[in-house]
């Protein structure tokens, strides 16, 4: 490509992007400050789902520097190969000046071979690259960088994001009216329902479905060269239709068109690197016992397992414990990676939703439950609580579920009822407790 065809591109582009700012409120995302890690020449990778907000976050980061903004998710890009973005440098100097210091590469994994030239960049500028993998920064990159980048996760909206774009106040005491409470309750409903992806709150839930295909296709199906396209989309589409529940290879592939089991794990695999969904272990002390046991399945946003999914009353007490998962997995990556998430079930299939450690130590047992008025039900989960305690050598119990909020004494142990809205708006982090 010629360097007057970036051009006229880049110049295209980065027009775009000052119309939608200009035109359009974003909110400052709650997560750490991610501009240190550029304050030496360096790479920051910011990774995630696709439609997440990594664009719109990246420039906003860099808003008050001169920078360059490339996007090569866009089909004028098609034909471009690693020759061809020593070209797109010089053009990018023509437009912004020789002085220039900050680099935006958005999905520039698109490009091959793309790693040496960013590896050579960094050398004396600052780089902000995006992209919908987890894979982003394997093989070459991390080869030729040795370490000297930084990469971030970026998860959808939280519920706290979710009631700051719907100009929600959020007190920092968590002391709410009767009336501010059942405001939050209203917003949890929908949140819930439309998931956090950003372009939901500007298009509305119908687009779901669409961002969905995006993801299978461009991020799944193309990025890894997929032949058997109807038999990864079942098995994508029974994952995330069965969030919040166990998978085994070997079940999958008795109820799927995949009839291979290692072909099973790469989807799996792959269903995972392209954040569509998160994969938890069976906590275990013996690594062997926890490779083998069945995993549990969360998808990374719950408006899209409603989308293509079933109805949101009949799987409500999942999507409650998908929205915990999710909420613990953010945590893990924004504010304390030190921590590790697991779930617990014995023999006897008594279970504990999500176990928190630390090190060798059980910092936390979380059970999730929807409805705690039911005596047979409550009883059953504080069973488990308690079983798993005494195994664990854990004892700070949770029991979150929507409405009640008080210490509970069972069994002589003292479990915290929590409500949902309350845990989800707690930024605590777990190194601090």
């Amino acid at each position: 490509m010629q360097r007057e065809e970036f051009k006229k591109i880049i110049i295209d582009q980065n027009e775009e992007i000052r119309q939608i700012f200009e035109n359009e409120e974003f909110i400052q995302r709650d997560i750490p400050d991610l501009l240190r890690f550029l304050k030496h020449p360096n790479i920051l990778a910011i990774i995630g789902i696709r439609r997440g907000g990594k664009s719109t976050l990246s420039n906003q980061l860099l808003m008050n520097k001169t920078y360059a903004y490339i996007n090569f998710d866009d089909e004028r890009f098609i034909d471009v190969v690693t020759k061809d973005l020593n070209t797109l440098l010089e053009a990018l100097y023509e437009i912004f000046g020789k002085d220039l210091e900050y680099f935006l590469f958005d999905e520039i994994q698109n490009i091959e071979g793309w790693e040496l030239f960013i590896a050579r960049l960094r050398r004396t500028k600052r780089v902000l690259i995006t992209g919908s993998n987890a894979k982003l920064l394997s093989g070459e990159l991390a080869t030729h960088l040795t370490g000297r980048y930084i990469d971030f996760v970026l998860f959808p909206f939280s519920f706290k994001e979710h009631l700051i774009f719907n100009n929600v106040k959020i007190k920092e005491n968590n002391n709410y009216t009767t009336a501010e409470i059942s405001e939050l309750k209203r917003n949890l409903s929908l949140y819930i329902e439309q998931g956090g992806l950003p372009e939901v709150y500007k298009s509305g839930k119908l687009i779901l479905p669409r961002i969905y295909k995006d993801i299978i296709v461009k991020d799944a199906v193309v990025r890894y060269g997929i032949r058997h396209r109807k038999a990864f989309g079942e098995l994508a589409k029974y994952v995330v239709s069965n969030f919040a529940c166990e998978i085994t290879f070997n079940k999958l592939k008795k109820i799927t068109a995949v009839k291979n089991i290692h072909t099973v794990k790469n989807y799996i695999d792959y269903l995972s690197t392209i954040y569509l969904i998160v994969v938890l272990e069976r906590y275990s002390p013996k690594l062997k016992s926890q490779i083998m046991a069945p995993k549990k399945v969360y998808c990374l946003d719950t408006g899209i397992a409603n989308s293509i999914g079933f109805s949101i009353s009949e799987n409500r007490g999942r999507l409650i414990e998908n929205l915990v998962a999710i909420e613990l997995f953010r945590k893990s990556s924004y504010w304390d990676p030190s921590i590790e998430i697991f779930y617990w079930k014995d023999h006897r299939q008594n279970e504990v939703d999500f176990i928190i450690k630390e090190g060798s130590l059980v910092k936390e047992l979380i059970q999730v439950c929807y409805d705690i008025s039911n005596q047979d039900t409550i009883k059953r989960e504080l069973e488990s609580l308690c079983l798993a305690s005494k195994q664990l050598d854990c004892d700070k119990l949770i029991l979150i579920n929507m409405d009640i909020e008080e210490k509970m004494i069972f069994k002589d142990m003292e479990i915290n009822c929590i409500p949902l809205w309350k845990w989800l708006l707690t930024s605590q982090q777990y190194s601090s407790n």
